[in-house]
């Protein structure tokens, strides 16, 4: 009898250890931050940021993003806001499929204000296996004259549990590169 007794306790503790290592090393997600910037040649910033905040052009920008739903929209040009739902593989592990609903606030300034200012602030919550285990992220991305050309900066926080912040910040570093680099490219284009 006591000896079951030892072989429960001793059961439950590695139970209570292997869940106390797995939230730790998996579930805890503190947020990272991550900031890239860009100048796109001879382009309005007002252009770019239009560019950007239709969702439509994010799967020409964004490679990873296979599908899309939006949600809501409501607003005006100086305060948009939208929800969609999207779908993308990840960069590194191409069937690995994640479905993510996240809110857009774009915004410009009014008229008459200077400096003109255009940004387009969003959360994501990106989740894996059917919404079981989902990250958030805040992205906050902004566009301003620079000389006539658009300096274009992009800060953002994201979460990542430890166990996976090499793979993390590799996708992260890959889709917004991606982003950045196509948008110089496709805006390159339109002056040629």
């Amino acid at each position: 009898m006591r000896s079951a007794q030892r072989w429960n306790i001793k059961r439950a503790s590695v139970i209570l250890s292997a869940a106390l290592l797995l939230y730790v090393f998996v579930f805890s997600s503190g947020y990272q931050k991550y900031q890239i910037q860009g100048i796109i040649d001879r382009a309005q910033p007002e252009k770019v940021w239009e560019y950007v905040a239709d969702f439509n052009k994010m799967r020409l920008l964004n490679p990873t993003i296979i599908d899309f739903k939006i949600l809501a929209d409501h607003g005006h040009a100086h305060d948009w806001r939208y929800t969609v739902e999207y779908t993308e593989r990840l960069s590194h592990w191409p069937h690995w499929l994640n479905t993510a609903i996240a809110n857009y606030v774009v915004t410009k300034t009014l008229p008459g204000v200077t400096p003109k200012g255009y940004g387009i602030q969003s959360t994501h919550e990106t989740c894996f296996f059917s919404g079981f285990y989902c990250l958030r992220s805040i992205s906050e991305f902004t566009f301003r004259d620079s000389n006539g050309d658009t300096f274009a900066q992009e800060k953002i926080q994201y979460q990542c549990p430890p166990l996976l912040g090499s793979m993390c910040r590799r996708e992260l570093e890959f889709q917004r590169q991606a982003v950045m680099y196509n948008l110089t490219h496709i805006f390159s284009k339109q002056h040629s």
